[in-house]
Order: structure tokens, then C-alpha cells, then sequence
């Protein structure tokens, strides 16, 4: 799983955790296992504001873009996050 960060200046929160292609998003689960290789999802499908983007499948790679709230004392890893690349199953870690 790949995991991009779009990062907008909002004060809401983002909890993120995974198990598999399943993320679960401020307590919200979304299964994405059954998204073939080469597919495309459309973020406009997912019933999700944090999900600013196209889910695809590549290379046996889940990846999908994310909105990351930033606060005002947000600091530069959280403004220009890096992609989050194979995390392990549980809570994702995110920048501040």
C-alpha cells in the first residue's frame, strides 16, 4: 500500500489505521481488497471527505491519496508529507 498525503490547512483530525487493503478512516471502514490490479476508483465513489483522489491498484501496489488536515503549528513534514510506503497493519502514523 502506498499512501499519498494531500495536506490542507483544516483543524479537523485524521485517524488513520489498516489491516490488509482495508483502512479504516476516523472510525469509518473502507474494503479495498476486491479492487483488481490495473483498476481504478474514482475518490468520487469512496463515501469519504479524506479521500482526495483515484484508488488504484499497480503493481499489486493499493494506492491512494489521502487529505491531511494541518493545523497552523503544523511543522514541514506534515506541509510536505512523503508518501507512506508499505505501513504495517495497525495505526498509521501520520506527520504533525
Amino acid at each position: 500500500m502506498i499512501i499519498k498525503l494531500c495536506p490542507q490547512r483544516r483543524d479537523d483530525v485524521l485517524v488513520l489505521s489498516k489491516r490488509s487493503d482495508v483502512l479504516t478512516i476516523n472510525g469509518e471502514r473502507f474494503d479495498f481488497r476486491a479492487l483488481p490490479e490495473g483498476a481504478v476508483l474514482p475518490g468520487s465513489a469512496v463515501d469519504c471527505d479524506f479521500v482526495v483522489g483515484d484508488v488504484t491498484r499497480l503493481n499489486g501496489e493499493l494506492i491512494i491519496t489521502l487529505l491531511l488536515p494541518c493545523g497552523p503549528e503544523a511543522t514541514d513534514s506534515a506541509n510536505f508529507p512523503l508518501d507512506i510506503v508499505s505501513p504495517p497493519d495497525g495505526n498509521v502514523s501520520l506527520p504533525k
